[in-house]
């Protein structure tokens, strides 16, 4: 459709919001504090911004303003997905229009940026580590999750052409506290949780930030049997700080995560776009199930060498041991008469990741011109292996279930390994010319070298800002970026060209934005005009006749072009009344030979319109009411865009009273999720898509010590 007649209400309703702030911004209240009484007094409500973040550690691998990054940069803090009582990195991200969610099978998430896929390997950061990300990611230990977006090849080696997710873990505190949570849902769900910091010696040198999670998940959905899918999942985090010396700062970081649930592909559609066999359809069988087990242990050095420069020294190891015990049913459009097959299988996959960077920070100036310039190498060792178990394929009919099958483990010769090496070197200065003028350069050599598979690559990434402020609390900037994206091997039995070592893919991004500030610093207002093409792109196709047991193909071929543009609001509009939103508007598509049937088309879960809204208003110290709202539009379901998932609007609802008992403060939230219990689809192709939650209401206490 043309681009006037697909602007939904919610989008128009968020720009018209975005300008009306604008026009109408009043100077914020800020309370003066009492130093009148030397006692700790106890302030109701919050005397600051819970909304708004001003720096992102990820976009410059530095706390450098966001006002002065020449990027599209979404900080979203953790006090916003605490009030929606998120368990899930899908739903801090519904925060961010650019971010669309794609299939979650196979307890897993994928995220697509401004519509480019975000790989496993690649795609995701925890505190500026590549961190493998193929399970739900913990998001009970992270204070805030950056979306950067565009190339970061520069600062990051090997990432996608839509951008990165960078995920910021809680730090230790000073002062002691303790809270304790418990949340729960309509069908049974539960999470315990316990967040406790402090400092653990006197002098204050030493201290902690500690997390506990418990979680029992029921879903929605029901297998053949009438069972439902479960999950039990618990986290241990643990981080510690040492100051060794005034300039010398140790920093040690563990996490555990046991996580064990049964598994749903998701839905399968018809040809006309409609859910096979209803809503609430589980093709996988009962047993099936995966089981991750996930460590983290790292560490970091900072030392400030003087007052301009520090260096800091970081090291991650990752290890992440999976079983999947999968029925593997294979897409009938006609299952619900004709039954489908399954053709099961035990496997366990063991993935090492280790990263490690030295980064030299610094600040110095020649003559009037300012630099803040840093000065960079980081690594990446990666191990995967793999154990394979197959049984026999056979044809099963809806609503009878079989049983689990015996599976022999003597006859196990599928060992499968892979192993590469990741190397990076990065220059980059911000250079500021004057109070109006600020120009970024930067430039990285990569080495990515695999033994004994003859397929090595290297890369140079530049990256090109100019920020010019025509005011104190604004900014336009252009930017111009690479990203480089080794893509591996097939790994999938059942494509044609498994085994096939794939080349690079290369993308390029030009960029044009502003940032406004209002109500003294408390709202920003962001835009961004983007253009990303990427070469040589990897596109994975079912075959319209099988092959043998061959049902895909994967090849590179020709471009993938996305243009658009998104706004973003942030902050406070009044004393009590905080908000954040966006909307995305995407042109996205193949750009392949005219014989390509592929030429011209749209990739899967990439909406051409995009936008949400979340606020807050305080109607007292003690009682606060939350309303928000997602859009997504229409997108396309496979490759050849024959299937169609129709755009939806949902709504939500909150509200939160606080109160104190006992000397703490208690907290007891409401939130309703689809208020109006509108039927949708999420993320997915036709054959794994998910089914978006009927009207969902969670319950959730918390007590502060």
């Amino acid at each position: 459709m043309k681009l006037l007649t697909k602007v939904s209400c919610l989008s128009v309703a968020i720009a018209s919001s975005l300008a009306a702030t604008a026009v109408s911004a009043n100077e914020q209240i800020v309370a003066e504090p009492d130093t009148s009484n030397i006692e700790r007094i106890q302030v109701k409500g919050r005397s600051f911004n819970d909304y708004k973040v001003g720096s992102a550690s990820g976009a410059m691998r530095g706390n450098i303003s966001l006002m002065d990054t020449p990027q599209s940069v979404n900080v979203i803090p953790d006090f916003v997905t605490d009030e929606q009582l998120a368990t899930n990195l899908s739903e801090v991200l519904v925060n961010d229009s650019s971010v669309t969610g794609g299939s979650e099978k196979w307890n897993r998430q994928v995220f697509n940026i401004r519509g480019f896929e975000l790989s496993s390997g690649s795609g995701y950061l925890v505190n500026g580590h590549q961190q493998w990300s193929h399970y739900v990611q913990p998001i009970e230990t992270l204070q805030q999750v950056e979306v950067l977006k565009g190339p970061s090849s520069m600062l990051y080696g090997q990432s996608g052409p839509g951008g990165l997710i960078n995920m910021v873990t809680k730090k230790p505190t000073y002062e002691s506290f303790y809270e304790l949570g418990f949340d729960t849902d309509q069908n049974g769900s539960t999470r315990f949780q316990l967040d406790a910091g402090g400092a653990l010696n006197e002098s204050e040198t030493i201290r902690y930030r500690s997390v506990l999670v418990k979680q029992d998940t029921t879903y929605w959905r029901e297998y053949q049997d009438g069972t439902n899918q479960e999950r039990d999942r618990w986290l241990g985090y643990i981080n510690l700080e040492f100051d060794l010396t005034d300039d010398l700062l140790l920093s040690v970081k563990y996490d555990h995560t046991q996580d064990k649930t049964g598994i749903d592909r998701g839905g399968w559609l018809d040809s006309n776009g409609e859910l096979i066999g209803g809503r609430d359809m589980i093709w996988d069988q009962p047993w099936a199930f995966t089981d991750n087990t996930i460590s983290n242990f790292g560490a970091d050095l900072t030392y400030h060498m003087s007052d301009e420069w520090n260096v800091k020294v970081g090291y991650n190891d990752q290890q992440f041991n999976r079983q999947r015990l999968d029925s593997s049913p294979s897409y009938n459009e006609n299952a619900m008469t004709e039954g489908y097959t399954i053709s099961p299988f035990d496997r366990y996959d063991d993935w090492q990741h280790k990263t490690a960077f030295v980064d030299f920070n610094g600040e110095f100036s020649t003559g009037s011109i300012g630099h803040q310039m840093l000065i960079g190498a980081n690594m990446l060792d990666y191990y995967y292996g793999q154990l394979r178990v197959k049984g026999a394929t056979e044809t099963v009919q809806v609503g009878a279930p079989v049983p689990r099958p015996d599976l022999d483990y003597n006859d196990d010769d599928s060992l499968y390994q892979t192993d590469y090496k990741h190397y990076g070197f990065y220059v980059q200065d911000l250079i500021t010319l004057n109070d109006n003028w600020q120009v970024l350069a930067g430039v990285r050599y990569d080495e990515q070298k695999k033994d004994g598979e003859g397929n090595n690559s290297y890369a140079v990434s530049p990256k090109f800002g100019v920020i010019y402020s025509p005011a104190e609390n604004g900014s336009i900037y252009v930017n111009y970026s690479k990203s480089f994206t080794p893509q591996g091997m097939v790994n999938d039995e059942k494509d044609v060209n498994d085994k096939l070592n794939l080349d690079p893919e290369y993308g390029t991004q030009y960029e044009i934005g502003t940032k406004w500030e209002f109500y003294d610093g408390g709202l920003i207002l962001t835009g961004a005009v983007f253009d990303i093409t990427v070469d040589n792109v990897t596109v994975t196709e079912d075959l319209e006749t099988s092959i043998g047991d061959k049902e895909t193909i994967t090849t590179q071929s020709g471009e993938q072009r996305h243009k658009g543009f998104e706004m973003g609001a942030q902050g406070q509009l009044s004393e009590k009344w905080f908000m954040t939103g966006s909307m995305m508007y995407l042109n996205a598509e193949y750009v392949r030979p005219e014989t390509d049937a592929l030429n011209g088309m749209t990739p899967i879960d990439a909406p051409e319109w995009s936008a949400n809204i979340w606020t807050r208003y305080e109607m007292t110290d003690e009682l606060a009411l939350n309303f928000g709202a997602v859009y997504v539009g229409e997108r396309f379901a496979n490759t050849t865009n024959t299937i169609t998932k129709d755009g939806y609007v949902r709504f939500d609802m909150g509200a939160a009273y606080e109160t104190e008992l006992f000397g703490s403060d208690v907290s007891v939230r409401m939130n309703i999720k689809n208020l109006f219990d509108v039927d949708y689809l999420e993320g997915g192709s036709y054959n794994d898509v998910t089914v978006g939650d009927g009207r969902h209401v969670s319950l959730a206490l918390q007590a502060k010590f």
